[in-house]
C-alpha cells in the first residue's frame, strides 16, 4: 500500500471516531477506543436484560390467555350441549302441537269452516272499530273480538253473539252527540279532559271546543286522542263551542268531518299569515313590514293635518281679523301688508303668499304617490325572484316532487300579493289626501280674488 493510501486511511478512521464520539451525549464521551467498546457492551446487556424481560411477560400473557381460550371452549361445549338438549325438545314439541292441530282439526269437523268465517269476520270488525273514533271513549269494547279472532278453539255462543251485538252497538253508537272524560295526550298534563264526540265523525274539548285526533293504539300505555297543533278556528270553531254551550234537545249547527279527521288535520299545512309573509322573503317583508306601514302613517297624519287646516281655513272665512295659525289668515295678513298699492301689485303678492302655502299643503304627497308606485314594483321583482328560484329548483331536482318548486313559487305569489295590497291603500290615501289640499287650494284662490276685487271696488269708489 502506498504512503498516500495509508494516510486516506488514517484519515478515514480519524473522521469516523471523530463522528461516533459527536454522537455520544457530554455526560458519556469516550476518549479511546476501549471506553467506546466497554460502552457498547454495557449497551448491549441492558438491551438483553430488556429483551428477557419482554420475553418472560409474553410468556406469561400466553399461558393466561390460553387458560381463557381452554375456558371459552368449554363454555361453549357446554352451550352446544344445552342447545341440543333444547333443540330435540322443541322438535318434540313441534310434534306435539301438529298431533294436537291434527285432533284439533278432526273435532271441529263440519263446524271448522263456519267458526273460520267467524274469527274472519271478528277480525275485520275488531279492525273496523279500532279505527273508529267511538273506541276512544270505549277503549275495551274489542278484547272479545281479538280474543275470537286470535283464537285457535271453537268460540262459544256468547263469543259468537258479541259480534252482532259490537255491530248494533256501533251503529247506535254513531247516532249519537255525546259528552265523556277521558286522558288526551299533550293537553293538561296528561289529566282526564270532558269532550264531547259527534257520532264517527268528530270530537272535541267541551270547554274551548278544541279538536282532537284520533289514531288506533298499536302500543300498550299509548293514548289514542291528541289536542290538533293547529285548530281551524273561526266559525268551525265556533260550531264546536255551540254544541258544547246548547241545552239538551235544542238544534245547533255543528262540526263534521267526513274524513274523519284527515280534513281537520290539514289546518295544520295551511299557513298563518306571518308564515305567509315569511314565504315572501327578504322582499315580502320590505313590503309588509316597511313600505306598508311607514306610507299608511303619512298618509294619516297628512290626512289629520288636512283635515285640521281646512277646518281653520273655514273658521278664519267667518272672521274679519287675521290669523298666523292658518294659510289663508297668512294670505289675508299679506294684503293687509299691501293693502295701500296698486290693484296689480296686491294680486301678485297674493299669488305669493298661496304659491307659499302650496308646499306646505302637498307635504308628503309626492312621498304617498312614489310609494303606491313602487309597492307594485317591488311585489313584481319578488315575482321575477320566485320564479328564477323554481326554474333552478326544476333544473336541478326536475319536476318529479312539486315540493321542491314550492319555495319559489309561494315567494312569487305572495310578493305580488302583497305589493298590490300596499299599493291598494297608499292610492286611496294619497286620492283623499290630494283632494283635501285641492280644496284648501281652491278656498285660498277663492278668498285671494274676493279680497282683490273687493279692493278695486273700493279704490274706484
Amino acid at each position: 500500500m502506498s504512503k498516500h493510501m495509508k494516510n486516506l486511511t488514517k484519515t478515514a478512521v480519524f473522521a469516523l471516531s471523530a463522528a461516533m464520539l459527536m454522537n455520544i451525549p457530554a455526560t458519556a464521551q469516550v476518549t479511546s477506543i476501549d471506553t467506546l467498546l466497554q460502552q457498547v457492551r454495557a449497551d448491549s446487556a441492558k438491551t438483553q436484560q430488556e429483551n428477557a424481560t419482554r420475553e418472560a411477560e409474553f410468556r406469561a400473557r400466553r399461558d393466561t390467555q390460553a387458560s381463557k381460550l381452554r375456558e371459552a371452549r368449554s363454555t361453549l361445549a357446554g352451550l352446544e350441549r344445552q342447545a341440543r338438549s333444547v333443540q330435540s325438545t322443541f322438535d318434540a314439541n313441534e310434534r306435539r302441537v301438529a298431533a294436537l292441530e291434527g285432533e284439533l282439526s278432526s273435532a271441529q269437523g263440519e263446524f271448522r269452516e263456519v267458526f273460520g268465517l267467524a274469527r274472519s269476520k271478528a277480525s275485520e270488525f275488531k279492525a273496523t272499530l279500532d279505527s273508529s273514533l267511538i273506541t276512544s271513549e270505549y277503549p275495551t269494547r274489542t278484547n272479545v273480538l281479538g280474543r275470537v279472532a286470535e283464537s285457535k278453539a271453537l268460540p262459544n255462543t256468547d263469543e259468537l253473539n258479541n259480534i252482532w251485538k259490537s255491530m248494533l252497538d256501533e251503529i247506535k253508537y254513531q247516532r249519537q252527540v255525546k259528552s265523556f272524560t277521558t286522558a288526551v295526550n299533550n293537553y293538561a298534563d296528561g289529566a282526564e279532559v270532558e269532550l264531547t264526540r259527534i257520532g264517527p265523525f268528530t270530537v272535541f274539548t267541551k270547554d274551548g271546543g278544541n279538536f282532537l285526533e284520533y289514531e288506533a293504539v298499536k302500543t300498550e300505555g299509548v293514548l289514542p286522542l291528541t289536542a290538533l297543533p293547529r285548530q281551524p278556528g273561526g266559525v268551525v270553531n265556533k260550531a264546536a263551542k255551540a254544541v258544547t254551550s246548547t241545552a239538551a234537545g235544542n238544534l245547533v249547527f255543528g262540526p263534521i268531518d267526513p274524513t274523519r279527521g284527515s280534513l281537520l288535520k290539514s289546518f295544520e299545512r295551511v299557513p298563518t299569515w306571518n308564515e305567509r309573509i315569511k314565504q315572501g322573503g327578504f322582499i315580502g317583508a320590505l313590503i309588509w313590514y316597511f313600505l306598508l306601514p311607514a306610507g299608511v302613517l303619512l298618509g294619516l297624519v297628512r290626512m289629520v293635518m288636512l283635515f285640521m287646516t281646512s277646518a281653520a281655513v273655514k273658521s278664519q272665512r267667518k272672521k274679519a281679523q287675521p290669523s298666523k295659525g292658518n294659510p289663508l289668515g297668512r294670505v289675508m295678513m299679506a294684503y293687509e301688508n299691501v293693502k295701500d298699492k296698486d290693484g296689480e301689485i296686491i294680486e301678485l303678492k297674493l299669488d305669493e303668499a298661496i304659491l307659499k302655502e302650496s308646499p306646505k299643503l302637498e307635504f308628503g304627497l309626492s312621498l304617498l304617490k312614489l310609494g303606491a308606485g313602487i309597492a307594485p314594483l317591488l311585489g313584481l321583482l319578488g315575482t321575477v325572484t320566485g320564479m328564477i328560484k323554481t326554474f333552478q329548483a326544476m333544473m336541478i331536482y326536475g319536476t318529479g316532487d312539486p315540493q321542491l318548486m314550492a319555495g319559489g313559487i309561494s315567494e312569487a305569489l305572495v310578493t305580488t300579493m302583497l305589493g298590490l295590497i300596499a299599493a291598494i291603500p297608499l292610492l286611496i290615501l294619497h286620492s283623499f289626501c290630494s283632494s283635501m289640499a285641492r280644496g284648501v287650494q281652491g278656498t285660498l284662490e277663492e278668498q285671494s280674488a274676493g279680497i282683490v276685487a273687493r279692493h278695486i271696488e273700493n279704490s274706484r269708489g
